[in-house]
């Protein structure tokens, strides 16, 4: 994958920890410019660190690369902007954006309480909008256009613990097939190119770790060739 992103800006909404991380170090060293957008929150939403992103950001520069660090609520439309706008700032464009972000709060249906519902919906669902949103908005009116990919799961297909993480990642995918029928009609208009994939993993991530698979998983850095493989041209 050397070389494959060489001169474009990804932002990884996400990137501090699991496959966020993964995607972030592989992206760099396939040549990007990385944002590494991490509130380093426990799974729970809880406890908020900028220390997890800064530590992928050094990662990526002791190796040579360049990266920069945003900490925010990714489900607040001012954190999606600053997202996209610090790759815009820093290296003149936004050439492509991986949303990772994501916490859990498992509970029965009948038991789940609104906080622990909206909770999820929000950074998972409204988190992947702020950046898709911000994103789209500035690709747009680039001559390169540029790619969005998100991330969903099994789960959405339903989930006994889970309904909130599955009505989210259902979303997800509804949204990023909106984004692609967007970025078909721009590009049918003349516009520049904008591509939207939804990546659905098996890997085992600190979000997967009570989950009983059955069968054999991979790792988050199986997951990160196949992400930079839609960002790349």
């Amino acid at each position: 994958m050397a070389g494959i992103l060489a001169g474009k800006n990804i932002a990884v909404p996400g990137g501090g920890n699991g496959i966020g991380r993964a995607v972030a170090l592989a992206a760099a060293d396939a040549g990007a410019n990385v944002v590494v957008a991490d509130y380093g929150v426990s799974m729970d939403g809880s406890d908020p660190t900028s220390a997890v992103a800064d530590a992928v950001v050094a990662e990526i520069k002791g190796k040579g690369g360049d990266a920069v660090a945003v900490a925010g609520d990714v489900s607040e439309m001012a954190t999606g902007e600053q997202i996209v706008q610090a790759a815009v700032s820093t290296w003149g464009s936004i050439d492509g954006v991986v949303c990772v972000a994501g916490i859990l709060r498992e509970r029965m249906l009948f038991n789940m309480s609104e906080d622990e519902w909206d909770a999820v919906i929000r950074v998972h669902l409204k988190g992947t909008f702020t950046v898709f949103r911000a994103a789209m908005a500035v690709m747009r009116k680039q001559e390169t256009g540029g790619s969005l990919v998100s991330f969903t799961s099994g789960a959405f297909m339903g989930s006994t613990a889970q309904a909130n993480y599955a009505a989210a990642k259902g979303g997800i995918v509804s949204l990023t097939k909106a984004a692609a029928m967007t970025g078909a009609s721009l590009a049918l208009r003349g516009g520049a190119p904008i591509n939207a994939n939804c990546i659905a993993p098996v890997a085992k991530t600190r979000m997967s770790e009570n989950v009983p698979f059955g069968f054999e998983t991979g790792e988050p850095e199986d997951i990160a060739p196949m992400v930079c493989y839609l960002l790349s041209d």
